[in-house]
């Protein structure tokens, strides 16, 4: 069994996990704004096509896995950093197949 003070972090790591944090939120507002985009394009692209596009769906897909593993890091829930410290997360679940409208 570990004591205290070897579990208790120094506040050197919390500033330096606060730093990081500032710069995930940052990196958050980012990935908004490339969301934000997307959408736009992506409702353009298929009220001009009258389908999606595959490239743009695949992109906000990972994306969104990405933006996960951000919100984990920065609520205190992962303690592994987001890309670009470890590689760019995989999917977490393939997307529906059709996309309905009704």
């Amino acid at each position: 069994m570990q004591n205290s003070e070897e579990m208790s972090p120094s506040r050197k790591d919390i500033l330096i996990r606060l730093l990081y944090t500032l710069l995930y939120l940052l990196v958050f507002e980012i990935i908004k704004l490339i969301v934000q985009i997307a959408v736009v394009f992506q409702y353009i692209f298929l009220l001009i096509t009258l389908d999606y596009n595959k490239p743009v769906r695949h992109f906000s897909n990972k994306l969104a896995t990405y933006t996960y593993d951000v919100i984990r890091y920065i609520t205190l829930n992962k303690n592994l950093r987001p890309f670009p410290f470890i590689d760019y997360p995989e999917p977490l679940e393939e997307p529906v197949e059709q996309v309905t409208f009704r």
